[in-house]
């Protein structure tokens, strides 16, 4: 693994650092709505305009075209002044911006991929179904090939920001009579298409960031098709390995972030039976350098998936160590979380500090289910790093 900062990456994060603090949001970030679709869409383009969108994109389209390093160094920086989150930006920038630079045509890239850095286009994901989640393999959304177009009918769910989003990563069956992992098309669909139909699902915390999406007979024209017909599965692990791998670089920063705040709490908070504080109590002292030790080794798990990708161009199968680790680690910092903060949270006002820990403690769930559950993560380590044989 070489990871060595070079004089043009130190020369880089001054930059980072400097344009980061004279230009990050101060006011809060809205949880839903229009006005949290404004905020992310004003954020994402004050980002494009001061060059700061795609780091290592290639240039021709719109991106800065350094190093995966220098992107490296752009979330750590991002994360350690307190940024906002990409919120609705996530797929595009994550996912299917990543996807289509490495499988997508000249044409999806140069339609695309601009309009994906300036904030003017919200991509959703139309992965898992009410029966294919985990098991993305058995997914039956189908696509027939009608002239030149895909028709597609079914549904997906779970697909985060639907209801703002206008284009879609889409996997569909093309094939229903070939294997399992085959037959499958990931496809650029358009969420404005007749026959669309979406439905908004509230999360733990009240909010609408989930979704159900109905297909009826959706027209696709065939040039939305990335890769070759049948061939989406082979994709689609390019679009979870980034998931899984580069895109939660910024997330692991963040976390690093977030023990520090919590010891900060723990200084603050009444101890248990009211003498001192929760941070004079030897069990609580131990709990966080113990979360602060693993939020670094998880740091450390992460340089070495990047010094992969820059030497093979992708994430590999370790990326899952990363994935599962984290949302491991998250559900474990706020619980601790609710722990040291006790009554406060029972009685918090949404816009007070404690209910900070409360909303995290809510999200964390998801933190083992998203992107793949904690069990796919370790059959995916066991089976491609340690050769283990497949589950029957």
């Amino acid at each position: 693994m070489d990871l060595d900062f070079s004089a043009d990456d130190h020369a880089f994060r001054d930059e980072a650092r400097t344009w980061l603090r004279e230009n990050v949001p101060r006011e809060r970030r809205p949880e839903g709505g229009k006005a949290m679709r404004d905020f992310d869409f004003e954020w994402q383009h004050r980002q494009f305009s001061g060059g700061w969108a795609g780091i290592s994109w290639p240039a021709e389209y719109g991106g800065r075209n350094l190093s995966l390093m220098q992107q490296l160094i752009w979330y750590e920086e991002f994360a350690g002044a307190g940024a906002p989150p990409v919120g609705i930006n996530f797929v595009g920038l994550s996912h299917a911006g990543p996807t289509l630079i490495a499988r997508g045509s000249e044409e999806q890239k140069a339609r695309h991929l601009p309009a994906i850095l300036r904030g003017e286009t919200i991509w959703c994901q139309g992965f898992s179904e009410p029966g294919a989640g985990s098991d993305l393999a058995s997914l039956r959304t189908k696509a027939v090939i009608d002239g030149d177009e895909l028709v597609v009918t079914g549904s997906k769910i779970w697909t985060s920001y639907a209801q703002h989003a206008s284009v879609q990563e889409l996997l569909v069956r093309t094939d229903p009579q070939a294997a399992k992992h085959r037959g499958i098309t990931w496809v650029i669909g358009d969420m404005n298409a007749p026959g669309v139909q979406i439905r908004p699902i509230k999360n733990l915390v009240g909010i609408e960031d989930f979704c159900e999406v109905f297909y009826d007979d959706v027209r696709l024209p065939l040039s939305n098709v990335v890769g070759d017909i049948d061939n989406g599965w082979s994709v689609a692990m390019s679009t979870l390995s980034f998931e899984r791998g580069t895109a939660f670089m910024a997330d692991i920063v963040e976390l690093s972030r977030t023990v520090t705040e919590l010891v900060a709490l723990a200084r603050e908070v009444p101890r248990w039976d009211g003498h001192g504080h929760a941070y004079d109590d030897d069990h609580v002292r131990v709990e966080l350098a113990q979360l602060r030790a693993e939020v670094d080794a998880l740091r450390s798990l992460n340089y070495a998936t990047v010094s992969r990708v820059r030497r093979e161009g992708r994430p590999g199968p370790e990326a899952s160590i990363v994935r599962l680790y984290y949302g491991l680690l998250s559900q474990r910092i706020y619980d601790l979380a609710l722990d040291i903060a006790g009554p406060q949270c029972s009685s918090a006002a949404p816009d007070s500090p404690a209910a900070r820990w409360v909303r995290g403690y809510f999200n964390a769930f998801r933190a083992t289910i998203a992107a793949g559950t904690k069990d796919i993560q370790r059959s995916i380590i066991g089976e491609r790093m340690l050769g283990l044989p497949k589950d029957r």
